[in-house]
Formats: structure tokens, C-alpha cells, sequence
């Protein structure tokens, strides 16, 4: 049976009304007794589970938080990220409140300021918006002006989660599936460098921030509304981000030096300082030390990113065209 919708002018619903939505998407069972209707999320810790969120008119039935993937903060919650239900139409819905952080990110010598944008994710879902590449989604005002994004819900696995499934042995992971992963990797770097040609940056470029669309059979970037300032390099905490990924993907997962030591490698005695990541100190960047069938090629790209780095990417273009002389034969 289809949802009566019956608004004021003011788009403003009543409990009855409401409880009705959430009767009808989710079934009588899941009716809370007692919820608050929300239109002011300044302050997102006072919005509960199973509270309703009107924005822009559309009521959202706000479910659990989703849960940070960033290294070392596994399972935190986000607290200002919740899974949520569009009690119009039933759809499954990602919405992100407004949360104000800023951090510094050190890569070497070079120090970035990072802080959370919610109009910078804002204007690049409206760049973005049809490109099979980037998360889809909306953004609206709150009563209070708070700047929400309401984004579309990605069915799908983490594009490392992918990656640790398919490497049992290197060697055939590097052969088999390195170069499907390499074209997709080159995709999506093609995407960042679509962002970089309009003036804008992802920001928090993370193995955990792409996903695999399975209904679309695509790769997307997600969690683009972090925004850094650095007066020289522009777009350099980007392409340090896509080194990081290529290097997990060629590794095929991360070569750290408390596992190589636990496996008792015998490349361990040739790794130098230079060889490392230069953001993880403990990640090896010269994998050509460990797995000596990775080409000169794929490794010159690699040891961009190592401490011994004399010189790095300005942007994605120059990345773009040193993949143009990789090849990986079995």
C-alpha cells in the first residue's frame, strides 16, 4: 500500500505520521515508542537511534552509527555518520552531520593542516554527481543551516578487504590478479585526477575509502570532506594518499618489518631507511627487495614513495604517465 504523504506547508510531520512511515518501510515490530523529531542537528550527539530527522522536507528514521576504518581506530564509532531509512520512499541512506576537526598530517619534511568540510563534500557531490566512480549523493540544510549530506547507500566490500582474499601467494596474486587490480587502480587515480583538474581535493585518500559497488560493478571513492592547506603542493597529500594503495596493492597487503622479522625473511638484512614508506616507517616501499619479480618500472613508481625519494609527483598526470611503461608478464 502506498505511503499518504500529508505535509504542512512547513513540511512539518506529526508522531502519528510519522510512526505511520516507519510502520509501513519497516513493519508494525519496528515502531519505537517514544522518538524525538529532529530539524536542528547542531548538536549530533543528542540524535538518538530511531529518532527522526526531517531534512529538506524528507523525514529519516536514524539508525546505527557507522564505524571509523582509519589505522589504529578500528570499530570507533562516528558518531556524526549514521545509517538511516527515507520514510518516504524506503530507500537506505548514509547521512552525515556536521563535525568540525582538524588535525596535522606530517609526510617527511612536509606538514598538512587537515580540517572537516562539510561544503567541500557538498559542492563535489554536485561535481560528481552520474561519475561511476565517486559515492553519489546530496546535500541540504538543516533548520539550523548545518550542511547535511545525504548519500546513497554502497552495497559492497572495501578494496582491501578484496585484496587479502585474493593473496594467499604473492606470486600468483602478482600475476593473476595484480594487473586487474593495477587497471583499476589506474581508474581511479584517473578519477582523483578529475577532481584535481576542477580545483579540488578528496582529502583522505585511504584503501578503506574505496569500495567496491557491487550492484554497479564499479570502484568508488568515498568520505571526501576533508580539506588541506599546504602552500606548495596543492594536490601532494592526494598523491602521497595513491602511493600509499599502490603500495598495498603491489605488497599485496602491507610488508611491515615486525613480519618480516617474524618470518624471518631473508630480504629483512638488505632493507635500509631509504627502502621504508616514507609516511609508515615500518611499511617497505622498495618491494622489489622482498618479491625481485616486480618490474623496474612498477618499482620506480614505487620508490616515489619510499624515504629515499629524491623527487615526488606534483600531480596525477606524471603518475598516469609513468604507468604507461608497466607490465607485468606471468
Amino acid at each position: 500500500m502506498a505511503i499518504s504523504v500529508k505535509k504542512t506547508m512547513d513540511s512539518t510531520y506529526s508522531v502519528a505520521q510519522l510512526k505511520e512511515f516507519i510502520a509501513e518501510r519497516l513493519g508494525a515490530r519496528f515502531v519505537p515508542q517514544r522518538f524525538k523529531i529532529v530539524t536542528d542537528t547542531s548538536d549530533f550527539f543528542h540524535v538518538d537511534y530511531n529518532d527522526v530527522c526531517v531534512l529538506d522536507g524528507i523525514p529519516y528514521l536514524m539508525l546505527n552509527y557507522m564505524r571509523e576504518g582509519r589505522f589504529g581506530l578500528d570499530d570507533e564509532p562516528k558518531y556524526w555518520v549514521r545509517k538511516a531509512v527515507d520514510l518516504l520512499n524506503g530507500s537506505r541512506k548514509i547521512i552525515k552531520l556536521v563535525f568540525h576537526e582538524e588535525i596535522e598530517a606530517r609526510i617527511g619534511d612536509i606538514v598538512f593542516k587537515c580540517v572537516r568540510s562539510p561544503g567541500k563534500e557538498a559542492d563535489i557531490l554536485k561535481l560528481v554527481k552520474g561519475h561511476p566512480n565517486f559515492m553519489q549523493g546530496t546535500a541540504v540544510l538543516d533548520k539550523a543551516g548545518n550542511i547535511i549530506r545525504i548519500l546513497e547507500n554502497i552495497r559492497g566490500k572495501q578494496l582491501d578487504d578484496i585484496v587479502y582474499r585474493l593473496n594467499e601467494d604473492h606470486e600468483e596474486y602478482f600475476f593473476q590478479h595484480l594487473p586487474g587490480l593495477l587497471k583499476i587502480f589506474i581508474g581511479l587515480v584517473e578519477a582523483i585526477k578529475f577532481l584535481h583538474d576542477h580545483g579540488h581535493k578528496h582529502g583522505d585518500i585511504r584503501r578503506d575509502h574505496i569500495l567496491h559497488d557491487r550492484e554497479n560493478k564499479c570502484y568508488r571513492w568515498i568520505d571526501f570532506d576533508y580539506d588541506y592547506i599546504h602552500m606548495a603542493s596543492m594536490f601532494g597529500y592526494d598523491l602521497f594518499g595513491l602511493g600509499n594503495i599502490l603500495i598495498f596493492l603491489v605488497g599485496g597487503g602491507d610488508l611491515t618489518i615486525q613480519q618480516l622479522t617474524a618470518e624471518k625473511a631473508p630480504a629483512l638484512q638488505n632493507l635500509a631507511a631509504e627502502d621504508m614508506n616514507i609516511i609508515f616507517n615500518n611499511r617497505v616501499a622498495n618491494i622489489q627487495k622482498i618479491y625481485p619479480y616486480v618490474p623496474d618500472a612498477l618499482n620506480y613508481i614505487l620508490l616515489h614513495f619510499s624515504n629515499g625519494a629524491n623527487l615526488y609527483y606534483e600531480n596525477t598526470e606524471q603518475l598516469l604517465e609513468d604507468f604507461e611503461d608497466v607490465q607485468i608478464n606471468a
